[in-house]
């Protein structure tokens, strides 16, 4: 049982203004296996206002980029040594199996901060101009105090893409954990505090949505970084907008695999494990629309039937463990609502449906659908867990039209015998990213979407840039 009875405000474990408790259940034995306490408004104006004075008064945005990532570095090689503990973690408090958990929700996270450690050395801070009248320097300036909201289905991925560009950048962060998934932040505050981060510069308050929209609104924040479903980001732009904050808003997607007519069946069907399945569905970029021609329909919908019927499912502390359970009873509800609705808009299932895998835990069998029509609401809207669609196409135009005939633009993928076929295919698609015969988040490398699916890019150089300033300083030649 983890139990704590503090909160990480400031970089100090204080006592919370409130007497509420959150519970974190196991969603594989639906017992409790921690409690954390519940943050409040009050909690949120003292972590604000110690973020508004470490970043108005304190040493770490006059810090150089350099000396921040000397401390950042310290964090990192931490983070590095206890991958596992963090990895475990995150499998008991939210069910992703400990495969992918190892190297989603524990290597990914820290090889984004040691990226940012690393650019700090290489990146442009600033630079000497020819201006019109005379010389000009250009610098770039920490945009202030930033609220980092995320969500509960890869939470230090998503924590890190925010709190390392922005503490690198010299920013303060006040960050609201899910209440699904407490625990692994405050791990990651035990290893702050060991690498020596400045007093102020962290704050961690794990809160429900009012708390949130209440942190998103605070006259202290500066900028607004947010992953999350696109109804909430909508709902935090029109804030942002109204108060002028900075945002950036990582939503939802509804991503398609397009299999070309020379696609390897075989070796694609291995790539959509991955592709499509990981972390149980529960994914913005899942590809969850697979796309294949009608000349190998047949084909196809055979063997995407007997790879994702044949997934493991189960323990998800268990390595042999493919799919584990959704993270709560609302979500194994929420997805067997769209099994059932699939059924009435005429889908078919060839695996998978509304046979609970096992008595206990918040499971939902892995499913697909067969012949689905784009305009299907299992087709347009993000179900979020294992449940695929099988759409037909006729030509290649067609399927670039299936694929953009959406209100997301995420994430994407083409699988073809021609890479560089694939590649032109890829341009295509009006989606942040679309791979060719995979799909990965590389650090190095832009992460965002076009659409419904977001503002703005995290991950790579540009993930930097939404937490700085720049600044024009003119003078006489």
């Amino acid at each position: 049982m983890h139990v704590r009875d503090r909160l990480f405000i400031g970089g100090r474990w204080t006592a919370p203004a409130g007497t509420g408790v959150i519970e974190v259940v196991s969603p594989h034995t639906e017992e409790v296996i921690g409690r954390v306490p519940e943050g409040t408004e009050a909690d949120i104006d003292r972590a604000v206002a110690a973020a508004r004075q470490a970043f108005d008064h304190g040493p770490w945005p006059r810090m150089t980029p350099a000396e921040r990532a000397e401390i950042l570095g310290r964090l990192s090689a931490i983070y590095a040594e206890r991958q596992q503990q963090m990895a475990d973690l995150i499998t008991a408090e939210m069910g992703s199996p400990i495969l992918f958990s190892v190297f989603g929700q524990s290597a990914i996270p820290q090889q984004v901060l040691q990226y940012y450690v690393d650019l700090a050395a290489s990146y442009t801070w600033e630079e000497e101009r020819r201006g019109m009248l005379g010389p000009v320097t250009v610098t770039r300036e920490p945009v202030g105090v930033v609220a980092a909201i995320v969500p509960w289905n890869v939470p230090q991925f998503t924590l890190m893409l925010k709190l390392a560009p922005a503490l690198i950048a010299g920013c303060t962060v006040v960050a609201k954990p899910s209440p699904e998934t407490p625990l692994d932040a405050y791990l990651l505050a035990e290893w702050m505090l060991e690498a020596g981060m400045p007093e102020g510069v962290v704050s961690f308050v794990p809160a429900g949505r009012e708390v949130g929209a209440y942190l998103v609104a605070h006259p202290g924040v500066d900028k607004v970084s947010f992953t999350g479903s696109t109804a909430a980001g909508r709902r935090i732009g029109a804030v942002c907008g109204e108060h002028l904050k900075r945002c950036t808003l990582e939503l939802g997607g509804k991503s398609a695999a397009i299999l070309l007519e020379d696609a390897d069946v075989a070796t694609t069907m291995e790539g959509l494990k991955t592709a499509s399945l990981m972390n149980n569905g529960e994914a913005c970029a899942a590809q969850t629309r697979i796309l294949a021609p009608r000349s190998r329909y047949e084909e196809i919908a055979d063997a995407l039937a007997s790879m994702v019927g044949s997934l493991q499912v189960g323990d998800p502390a268990d390595y042999s463990t493919e799919i584990g359970p959704l993270v709560a009873r609302r979500q194994q509800e929420r997805v067997e609502g769209y099994i059932r609705l699939g059924q009435e808009e005429g889908a078919k299932i060839v695996t998978g449906g509304l046979t609970r895998p096992h008595d206990r835990g918040w499971y939902v069998a892995p499913t697909v659908f067969a012949d689905v029509d784009n305009s299907m609401r299992i087709a347009r809207e993000e179900i979020f867990g294992p449940v695929l669609v099988l759409i037909p196409y006729e030509d290649e135009a067609d399927a670039i039209r299936i694929a953009n005939d959406s209100e997301y633009g995420l994430g994407g993928s083409v699988w073809t015998a021609d890479v560089e076929h694939g590649v032109q295919v890829a341009r295509q698609i009006r989606t942040g990213s679309c791979g060719v015969n995979m799909y990965v988040l590389d650090p190095n490398t832009p992460f965002g979407g076009f659409k419904s699916s977001g503002i703005g890019r995290e991950l790579g150089p540009e993930g930097l840039v939404p937490y700085l300033e720049h600044k024009s300083i003119p003078r006489p030649a």
